[in-house]
C-alpha cells in the first residue's frame, strides 16, 4: 500500500513537469512554473519520501527488535557478529556472502542462488549502500543493513527483481578481503 502511494507521488510529480514543459500552441497559456519553484516542489516531495522511508525503516527494525545505527547517508545497519579480522577500506577486493530481500520479506537475490559476490570497493558497480556497509565491517563480521532507495536502486528498480523505490534488507558476511 505505501509503495502505491509513493508510486502515485512520482507519477503526480511527472505529470505536473510534463504539463509545466509543454508547448501550448493557443493564445491562453498556462500559468508558467519557474525553475526554482519546480527544484522547490523537487525538494519537497523528495524530504517526504525520504521521512516517509525513514519511518518504514524505523518501524522494521523495531518489530525485529534490531539495534541499527544510521549513517550520515541514510544506511541503516547493525555488525551483529564481530571479530577482530582486517577492516574493509576503499579500493581492497572483497568477497561476500549475502541475502538481499525487501521490507515484505521477499528474497531478491541471494548468494545460494547466485554464488558469493567478489568485487572491489568503490570501485564497482554495486549499490553505494552495500558498499557503504562492508566499508564498515571488518572480515568474517557478519551485519545486516537497511537500505534506502536512494542508496539502492532509486527510483526505478532494478528492472529485474527489485521493484521501483523499494528498501532493501541486506544480510552480508565478509568472508575475505585480498
Amino acid at each position: 500500500m505505501i509503495s502505491g502511494i509513493y508510486h502515485r507521488l512520482v507519477v503526480i510529480l511527472l505529470v505536473l513537469l510534463q504539463v509545466s514543459c509543454s508547448h501550448k500552441p493557443s493564445r491562453e497559456r498556462s500559468p508558467v512554473i519557474s525553475e526554482k519553484e519546480k527544484d522547490e516542489m523537487l525538494l519537497r516531495v523528495n524530504k517526504y519520501l525520504v521521512q516517509k522511508d525513514i519511518e518504514l525503516i524505523e518501524a522494521y527494525a523495531a518489530r525485529r527488535g534490531w539495534d541499527m545505527k544510521v549513517t550520515e547517508t541514510g544506511l541503516y545497519y547493525d555488525i551483529f557478529e564481530t571479530t577482530d579480522g582486517k577492516k574493509a577500506e576503499y579500493g581492497q577486493e572483497v568477497k561476500i556472502f549475502y541475502e538481499i530481500s525487501l521490507l515484505d520479506g521477499s528474497v531478491c537475490y541471494s548468494s545460494d542462488e547466485d554464488g558469493p559476490k567478489e568485487f572491489r570497493i568503490g570501485r564497482s558497480q554495486e549499490i553505494s549502500g552495500l558498499e557503504q556497509g562492508i566499508s564498515l565491517m571488518r572480515e568474517g563480521e557478519k551485519a545486516r543493513f537497511i537500505i534506502p532507495p536512494h542508496l539502492a536502486y532509486g527510483l526505478l528498480g532494478d528492472e529485474l527483481k527489485i521493484p521501483a523505490r523499494s528498501i532493501l534488507v541486506c544480510l552480508v558476511e565478509l568472508e575475505e578481503i585480498k
